[in-house]
């Protein structure tokens, strides 16, 4: 593996305190005019603490979750920030210290009392830290080995670990359902611990219409995954959990994840409302953590798009050294292009379509599972050491045209994946959101663009009233 030695970064110190919350508050407009059909809330979840005393945590996944919410009304734009007040962070909070195991760091007690934790669900914590899912009466703060919590849509506040009337205690439900935009049915997954990928129907509010299990060859990694028309596609790259490391307490879960690109990339294709497999193939090894989208195109062949990495080891490796502010580690990924048959899982295409280092794809939530044309990612500055850095640009991939438009936001300024808002007075217009950490002003903000004029300068910018660290995932949810 590429070794290089670097400096802390300038986005380090973003990072380097623990952030703060704010309650409800007016926020200053520093340019521009926010549009007048951008009315609704935006929600971003990600890791607020990486730090408990004087113990750091092994893995920027390991932080406790904190979302933000800025609402936007005719009045203009306040925002809330909060911590998920999980029974792991309460206990921890009192304690002043790390009592719990997660994605790298081993739980700290005797190898009895982490048998025990095994068995309850507490061996490892669920940080609630990866990203949101908005239903009519509650805000679901999602981390997909375990529950998911439910916050009160305005406040934020804390309500408890959701079990939607159907989920177990601790069982999985993924940090990247996919809702039909026609249906506004919920898709959703968890993979066990007994090698076995269980899928979700549920209706808008969550409740299950249907579930069926998929048994694995191990107990692989899978983040995501596709919906394409009328299947539900899965990339099954080859990481293995080394389950008798973490039985024993020997290995972080990160450190027990091993990369074995022998066995190649598994396809599964699923009929999305039976969940019943139709097709399965192997193809070459690649490991994503994203995919942009999926659709079933007139030729009868399902097209989608991924953040694509050649390994696991080196973005495993990159998100382990976030949190120190020096990266050691390069990692590089690009967005990617496949073509599969739904009827035998065989991939008919695969090739890149931006070469550039990117990653967070996303689109319209209109367009999910349907033909599209724009992917909009996050994406490395021109210049920049790529697979050494934080994205600094923004990016629009159009399939019509094959271009790629950029917002490039400057020298040491940092953006979070972007988030697409549907203009509500202009059915074709749209905007795109995120969260910039100006590293010189060591102040966030959040610039709003035109989604289909990206290259112009931001519609608007609006300062946040404390630091932000970077986040993971959020959503748009427009006001009714």
């Amino acid at each position: 593996m590429t070794q290089t030695a670097t400096q802390t970064q300038p986005w380090s110190r973003s990072l380097s305190q623990p952030a703060t919350e704010f309650g409800p508050t007016p926020l200053k407009l520093l340019s521009g005019k926010i549009p007048t059909g951008l009315r609704g809330m935006l929600y971003r979840n990600g890791t607020g603490r990486l730090q408990r005393g004087t113990e750091a945590v092994g893995h920027w996944f390991d932080g406790d979750g904190a979302i933000l919410q800025v609402n936007f009304t005719d009045q203009g734009a306040s925002g809330t920030y909060r911590y998920v007040k999980t029974q792991g962070y309460l206990a921890e909070a009192e304690a002043g210290e790390y009592l719990y195991g997660n994605y790298g760091m081993r739980h700290p007690g005797p190898v009895w009392q982490h048998w025990l934790g095994l068995l309850n669900h507490t061996a490892i914590k669920n940080s609630a830290n990866t990203s949101v899912l908005a239903l009519s009466d509650r805000l679901l703060a999602l981390w997909e080995a375990g529950n998911p919590h439910a916050l009160d849509l305005e406040t934020l506040e804390t309500l408890g670990r959701e079990d939607l009337g159907w989920l177990k205690d601790g069982q999985p439900f993924s940090a990247h359902p996919l809702r039909d935009p026609q249906s506004g049915e919920i898709y959703s997954i968890g993979v066990d611990s007994a090698f076995t990928l269980h899928l979700y129907r549920c209706d808008r509010d969550g409740r299950l219409l249907k579930k069926s299990a998929i048994a694995l060859k191990d107990n692989p990694l899978v983040h995501s995954f596709v919906l394409a028309g009328p299947y539900l596609v899965f990339f099954i790259s080859p990481v293995k959990v080394e389950l008798l490391s973490l039985l024993l307490n020997t290995k972080a879960y990160a450190d027990a994840l091993q990369w074995l690109p022998e066995r190649g990339t598994r396809v599964i294709v699923v009929d999305r409302e039976s969940l019943t497999p139709l097709a399965e193939n192997e193809t070459d090894p690649w490991f994503q953590w994203h995919f942009g989208n999926g659709c079933l195109d007139p030729d009868g062949t399902i097209r989608c798009d991924l953040a694509r990495f050649e390994d696991f080891t080196s973005t495993n490796e990159f998100l382990r050294e976030v949190p120190t502010g020096k990266i050691q580690t390069p990692s590089y990924s690009h967005l990617w292009q496949i073509r599969l048959d739904p009827q035998t899982g065989r991939v008919i295409s695969n090739q890149p379509v931006v070469e550039r280092n990117c990653e967070f794809p996303v689109v319209s939530p209109a367009d999910i599972g349907q033909p599209w044309t724009s992917t909009y990612i996050a994406m490395h500055r021109p210049g920049i050491q790529a697979g050494e850095d934080l994205f600094g640009a923004l990016g629009r991939f159009d399939y019509a045209t094959g271009e790629l438009t950029e917002a490039d936001l400057g020298e040491n300024r940092y953006v979070t994946e972007p988030i697409y808002a549907a203009d509500a007075e202009m059915r074709d217009r749209g905007w795109l959101l995120t969260v910039v950490y100006d590293s010189q002003a060591d102040r966030s903000e959040l610039w709003v663009f035109d989604a289909q004029h990206l290259s112009d300068q931001p519609v608007c910018q609006i300062a946040l009233p404390s630091v932000v660290p970077p986040s993971f995932h959020g959503t748009w949810q427009p006001a009714i």
